[in-house]
């Protein structure tokens, strides 16, 4: 047994320490926003944070998350409650056919909590390892300036 948390929550997973992240995510825990893609972490579409960071959850093995924090795209909202990065790529109308968007919301979530008004750049740079094969990243990188917009709107707000 391998304890695991994510989303804030303990589970005790039983799968060899080898096995990918990815698969306990969706096989074990039955969260699939996470998905699979490539398998090899060239594609992104199964981003998920650990501690903080982007993580291929394709290419990290459970034995090295005990201890650590694991966030999926089902901790950061709900259908019924999306949370403010989930509500930028709403607005932007940032999904086609919405593989990657998972993977791309966690990526932008782990960029923003490390560098809040990050430079045009930064995002291109952060969100670069991801891809979208349908062809939104325009949109995509104006959720991710309206994530970053809002949350500096919103901490000016409560000054």
């Amino acid at each position: 047994m391998i304890k695991l948390t994510v989303n804030g929550h303990d589970h005790d997973v039983d799968a060899e320490p080898d096995t990918p992240l990815l698969y306990v995510l969706r096989d074990n825990l039955k969260l699939n926003g996470a998905k699979f893609g490539c398998g090899l972490g060239q594609c992104g579409a199964c981003t998920v944070i650990v501690d903080g960071a982007a993580a291929f959850s394709c290419l990290t093995p459970i034995a090295l998350l005990p201890g650590r924090q694991v966030t999926t795209i089902e901790g950061l909202g709900s259908v019924g409650t999306p949370g403010p990065m989930q509500q930028a790529f709403i607005a932007e109308q940032a999904a086609q056919c919405g593989y990657c968007i998972a993977g791309m919301v966690m990526r932008a979530q782990a960029l923003l909590a490390r560098t809040p008004n990050p430079t045009e750049q930064q995002i291109r740079d952060e969100m670069s390892p991801n891809l979208c094969r349908c062809g939104t990243h325009m949109r995509i990188l104006a959720a991710v300036r309206r994530a970053a917009a809002s949350r500096s709107t919103t901490r000016a707000d409560a000054r």
